[in-house]
């Protein structure tokens, strides 16, 4: 008995076989308990390999072993484990040639899984999923973060990872991305004075008194910088239901607010969130989940905070053309020249051939227009302005020659059920849309002058209303048809401007003004994924 204790307690006293000792296939180390341990060499380390915890000599041994299936895969994954990670962690970051499942919603609900790399960037997947859906192929598509369980939403960048973003959610959260229209993406490269008020950026003016608003601002743009902005916000205090109102000031190091009026001296300037390591988000139901003194929230979410409003620092502006300016400065000062670098390339891409395949529509804009010459065997480019002038004065009489002729027809003809549902098949026709849904399909999709959509009037059961944005407003217009010896028209302004068709009235008003206060340059559409 004794002997057989000390053997037991001798082989549990065993030191671990060395880099160079170790046990193979049942063969003995270098010492069995017969003599004394070996002498053990202390300045020489031991490597560890980060990616796998055993030794390289145990891994033959390992894989001589029948494979059995691990029934809890999730508690040996740190990356998934709800016990082995950190919550401030998350899923850890994505690793590098493996494939991952990301799954993106469209706006009516349906539900696309695709398969991306860790390096893919959201302007990829947005192409990926133009090609597939067969949409029209513009900069303005958007991979939007949605948090729906905090009412919170942010377009992603187009450089940024989505499978870092996804990584980043909590297990089991309702988390997830919708591939949408945001035409107000890079409205701060094309407006940028409008943009801006002066009255938030009056610091920087009076520090360059010799330059106009406007090109301050652009210089601000052309550096990959932003003015400094200030102005007054409502902050809802940590762990209460209160807001108070406060003056903010917006810099390259930082959100700061006064504990003293307006002041801007150091001693009362208190240091607020940080840009490096936060997200901004718009606040789509403020009123009802947080309530928010008016609808124009905005969320600052810094990387640790996970899941839960605890951590979450919420604010609120005055009105609309306010939380745009916070909202724009504090994407500048946080990726700066790499926002414009976004920006050029998704114009160059607009100017790229399409693929190949089938070549779905395309959005026309002021700028990829020219004057072309069908009259022959081929097509040419007009290139004498004389020419240009002279060609577009005879499409014009052309165009009032066919109208003419389109009033002319039978009213047989034109009361066909073809004519009176062909603007069905427009995707800027939305048929029987609310007016409150019309509003926020409008607001998800950039608050930009010229945003519209056509939909049915709710009011008057033969009517038709145009709903478009201008100054980050959405106004409706009446659109009543009319009927005069038998022929039907449509029109917005008691039948001084007289239409065939909506499809009529809705290129003559890209082209012109008219009684609008601007023209229609985006409209709103929905795809089916």
């Amino acid at each position: 008995d004794n002997a057989m204790d000390g053997g037991a307690q001798q082989s549990s006293l065993r030191e671990p076989p060395g880099p160079g000792g170790a046990e193979q296939e049942g063969v003995p180390g270098e010492w069995d308990g017969g003599e004394g341990p070996p002498e053990v060499k202390r300045s020489q380390p031991l490597f560890i390999h980060g990616s796998s915890r055993q030794l390289p000599e145990e891994e033959p041994r390992a894989s001589s072993l029948p494979s059995i299936p691990n029934p809890f895969p999730e508690l040996c994954s740190p990356s998934n484990s709800p016990i082995l990670s950190s919550p401030a962690l998350g899923q850890g970051p994505p690793r590098e040639g493996t494939s991952h499942v990301v799954k993106v919603f469209g706006e009516d609900g349906a539900c696309r899984s695709l398969e991306a790399s860790a390096g893919t960037t959201a302007r990829q997947l947005c192409e990926t999923l133009v090609r597939r859906t067969r949409a029209l192929q513009d900069h303005s598509w958007a991979l939007v973060e949605l948090h729906q369980h905090l009412a919170l939403e942010r377009c992603l960048e187009d450089h940024e990872s989505v499978v870092e973003v996804q990584s980043s959610w909590p297990p089991g959260a309702d988390s997830r991305f919708v591939f949408r229209k945001n035409f107000a993406k890079y409205e701060l490269f094309k407006s940028n004075a409008s943009l801006f008020p002066e009255v938030m950026v009056s610091s920087c003016l009076e520090a360059n008194k010799s330059m106009a608003h406007s090109e301050l601002i652009q210089n601000f743009l052309n550096s990959g910088s932003c003015p400094e902005v200030q102005g007054f916000l409502q902050l809802r205090e940590a762990g209460r239901k209160v807001w108070k109102r406060f003056y903010f000031s917006l810099r390259r190091s930082g959100l700061y607010y006064s504990t003293k009026g307006t002041s801007k001296d150091p001693r009362h300037l208190q240091y607020f969130a940080d840009l490096t390591e936060s997200n901004i988000y718009y606040v789509t139901q403020g009123k009802k989940l947080y309530g928010t003194p008016t609808e124009f929230g905005f969320c600052i979410k810094p990387y640790k905070v996970r899941s839960g409003v605890k951590g979450l620092k919420l604010l609120c502006s005055e009105d609309e053309q306010s939380r745009s300016c916070w909202m724009a400065a504090f994407r500048l000062f946080k990726y700066g020249m790499q926002l414009y670098r976004n920006y050029q390339q998704a114009q160059a891409r607009l100017s790229q051939p399409p693929w190949i395949g089938p070549t779905p529509l395309r959005s026309v804009s002021d700028n990829a227009l020219v004057a072309m010459d069908f009259s022959g065997c081929t097509g040419r480019v007009i290139e004498n302005p004389s020419e240009v002038l002279t060609v577009a004065l005879e499409e014009a009489q052309a165009w009032r020659k066919k109208t003419t002729h389109r009033y002319s027809l039978p009213a047989a003809c034109q009361s066909s059920p073809l004519s009176a549902a062909i603007h069905r098949t427009q995707p800027w026709f939305h048929g029987r849309i609310s007016r409150e849904d019309t509003q926020q399909l409008i607001g998800r999709q950039g608050l930009v002058d010229g945003v519209f959509l056509v939909r049915e009037s709710q009011r008057n059961p033969k009517g038709f209303v145009l709903s478009l944005c201008h100054l980050q407003r959405v106004k409706h217009y009446l659109i009543l048809p009319s009927e005069e010896e038998g022929r039907l028209y449509f029109t917005m302004d008691d039948g001084q401007t007289r239409f065939a068709d909506l499809i009529q009235l809705v290129e003559f008003h890209q082209i012109n003004r008219g009684i609008l206060p601007c023209k229609l340059r985006h409209y709103c559409t929905c795809v089916a994924l």
